[in-house]
């Protein structure tokens, strides 16, 4: 079969959405509504490639940002901030021929290398020329038992008796997308972020991410009392909840308030009709969020994101560079922390 490239704007295409609604293996990293807030956000450009001509049904996608940065060059991720972003094709043809047509004209869209993470294994075994870029965990949450022997599946001292202890601290949970929760989840994120020595991703990445998608987005924070202890932000997409970022002020941990909204994050996919709770990607070295994620999902899968060409580091979130700059991010007062967010975020994806 002879087949042509064509590339396209998801964000602008009407065949997008339609696509990724049905395809077996698209996330909620694939969607029209996250690619849009990277664009807003970060000033990334979407960009997709299909051997499905102009005007006729989609079969086919791998779908990428362009990020041209000053300090970390130009390439294309498929896709920035994403825990993963599986290739949407049918067929190994297809897949071969696209990923040999991008690799073909890197040089004529003068990109340093091109990145994409796929969540099946084997990617470098079918095509070369790719070296493994990262390496984390993926814990995906199987919601299909019962309740009851999905509480007990999880560690009992790390998960079951913290949401215990939860209950009797009488926590009280508010979720939804409004501005208060905005506000309240923000305030927990940078301070988590800074006792992690890191800045916070700039607010508006959640103010856009809530604009355009809205019904997929749930803030879910803990108050003891009055006072916000502890956050976390989901999103659901077909019979999947994401679990993409959560933060806690670390003086109320021992109220148990992470487990507590995790577990009635659970409880509520579930009950909407979800089959999996998809808990994020974890890098090797994090061994505290690591042993975190273990305590609910025991067996992870190994999740690697693939570089060609080959390249030594990925832009300044590697190496040297950070343990450099997280020192100075440690040293800066809360308000040059979130500037700092603004300005650095984009150059990395």
């Amino acid at each position: 079969m002879l087949l042509d490239a064509y590339e396209f704007d998801p964000t602008r295409d009407p065949r997008w959405a339609t696509f990724v609604e049905k395809h077996p293996s698209a996330s909620v990293f694939h969607g029209a509504a996250w690619l849009k807030a990277l664009q807003k956000t970060y000033r990334y450009e979407p960009v997709a490639f299909t051997t499905s001509p102009p005007n006729v049904p989609l079969k086919n996608a791998l779908v990428f940002c362009q990020i041209n940065s000053w300090l970390t060059g130009r390439r294309l991720v498929s896709l920035p901030f994403s825990d993963h972003c599986e290739p949407l094709c049918h067929s190994s043809e297809e897949l071969n021929f696209l990923v040999h047509h991008l690799q073909s004209n890197m040089s004529h869209r003068k990109c340093k290398y091109l990145e994409i993470r796929p969540v099946t294994q084997g990617f470098s075994e079918v095509h070369g020329g790719f070296s493994p870029a990262a390496k984390y965990f993926l814990h995906v949450m199987d919601l299909r038992p019962d309740y009851d022997a999905l509480l007990h599946s999880f560690d009992r001292d790390s998960v079951q008796r913290r949401i215990q202890r939860a209950g009797r601290a009488g926590l009280v949970e508010k979720c939804g997308t409004s501005d208060e929760l905005v506000r309240d989840f923000y305030r927990l994120f940078v301070l988590t972020r800074r006792r992690h020595r890191l800045p916070p991703i700039p607010r508006s990445w959640f103010w856009n991410l809530i604009q355009d998608n809205s019904q997929a987005v749930t803030i879910r924070v803990a108050y003891s009392d009055t006072k916000p202890i502890a956050a976390i932000l989901t999103l659901g997409f077909r019979d999947v909840v994401y679990y993409k970022y959560g933060c806690s002020d670390h003086a109320y941990n021992s109220l148990g308030g992470m487990p507590w909204l995790l577990w009635n994050a659970i409880l509520a996919a579930k009950s909407s009709g979800a089959l999996q709770f998809d808990m994020g990607r974890t890098e090797e070295s994090h061994m505290g969020l690591l042993a975190f994620k273990n305590h609910w999902v025991s067996q992870p899968r190994a999740l690697v994101y693939w570089n060609f060409p080959a390249v030594s580091a990925v832009g300044p979130a590697h190496g040297w560079k950070m343990r450099v700059a997280q020192r100075i991010f440690s040293t800066m007062p809360e308000n040059m922390l979130v500037v700092a967010g603004k300005l650095f975020y984009r150059h990395i994806g």
